[in-house]
């Protein structure tokens, strides 16, 4: 009688002729490499994050580049991708790599752990993919196969169901090949067991997949509870000094867009007289001079993060060019040619506005 496969052997099976073989991060994966790709992807498509990948490799090509760049120019090519963060924890992880380990990753997950940004899922991927030290993950991709696979209907991120597939991802992982497991479980999640339309007629697992067996694909992973996300709102300023520069800030490394330069911003008052942002500018930019007899209003932008939307008012502003040079007096501030690019880290929604600028024939939109 034929022996019965186990999961990982299905999996395993699979991959060797349907599973992806020639991602970036797959030729030559370091522990390097394989870190970066999966900070990349933490949130973010494949499709998307390969061109950035292949920027940011270029740029930084080994931890001691990555260690020794200036962060500015790290969340420049960082810029787009989101969740700037992870940029920040990138840098600091590399330092620390450097400072600490001599250039090398340790080759623990429970070391790898305590590095800025890596969590445990993570420090797994880069132990097996890279190290194929037998370890578990648990990404987005993982926790859709596993839920699916034992009809585990509650939100996964519930710290009882978490326990329960950290629990289970452990005892599926083979004796051996566990980088090409590792690989075959996320691709096997982002290709065939997707959030919708699922095909579960090309799965290796579907024979005994609970969820499809009950003709419940849809009900699983469990949905997270919903909540209406609050909306807020900014004014933000593009003061132009008329030379084709535009005034950006840097903002403090906590917080939202952390570190990168973001247009000025002034709480938005929707009814208020053209004189009041002039005499905002005057207190807050050094003295900075604003003409606002032809001060425009762009259209206004929204922009999503995870726990709330921002609507941004954004106001041209001409200032006086010959008062623009005592604000930048200083690191907090940057006077940001729109006729080219500057390697710092931009908020995405200001990156947009400052092209939409660049690309008018004219130094102001109208």
């Amino acid at each position: 009688m034929a022996r019965e496969h186990t999961f990982a052997e299905q999996v395993l099976d699979w991959f060797v002729t349907h599973g992806r073989h020639d991602l970036p991060w797959q030729q030559n994966p370091t522990p390097y490499r394989v870190w970066v790709s999966e900070i990349m992807l933490q949130q973010t498509q494949v499709t998307t994050v390969i061109p950035y990948y292949k920027r940011f490799m270029e740029g930084f090509p080994e931890v001691q580049a990555l260690a020794a760049a200036p962060v500015d120019q790290v969340l420049h090519l960082w810029t787009g991708l989101g969740y700037y963060a992870r940029a920040r924890n990138l840098h600091k992880a590399a330092r620390q790599v450097c400072a600490e380990h001599g250039g090398h990753f340790p080759n623990s997950v429970e070391e790898l752990e305590s590095l800025p940004g890596i969590g445990r899922s993570t420090a797994g991927a880069i132990a097996a993919l890279a190290m194929h030290i037998r370890a578990p993950i648990l990404d987005g991709n993982v926790k859709r196969v596993l839920t699916r696979y034992f009809a585990i209907a509650t939100y996964p991120e519930s710290s009882a169901v978490k326990a329960r597939l950290w629990e289970l991802a452990e005892t599926l992982l083979p004796e051996c090949g566990v980088a090409a497991y590792t690989q075959a479980m996320m691709d096997l999640g982002a290709t065939l067991c997707t959030r919708s339309q699922p095909d579960c007629e090309r799965c290796p697992l579907a024979d005994r997949c609970q969820a499809l067996a009950a003709g419940e694909i849809a009900k699983y992973p469990g949905k997270k509870p919903r909540q209406d996300k609050p909306v807020k709102a900014v004014q933000m300023l593009i003061l132009h000094n008329g030379q084709g520069e535009v005034l950006l800030e840097k903002r403090a490394d906590a917080g939202i867009w952390g570190g990168l330069y973001s247009l000025p911003e002034q709480p938005l008052v929707r009814h208020t007289g053209q004189d009041e942002p002039a005499a905002h500018c005057m207190v807050e930019y050094n003295g900075l001079s604003c003409d606002l007899t032809d001060a425009i209003r762009l259209p206004e932008v929204r922009h999503s993060f995870t726990h709330f939307r921002l609507d941004i008012f954004p106001l041209v502003i001409e200032t006086e060019p010959a008062s623009s040079t005592g604000v930048a007096d200083s690191d907090r501030w940057l006077w940001y040619p729109l006729d080219h690019s500057l390697e710092v880290g931009l908020a995405a929604p200001v990156k947009k506005l400052l092209s939409r600028l660049a690309e008018d024939s004219r130094p102001i939109a109208r």
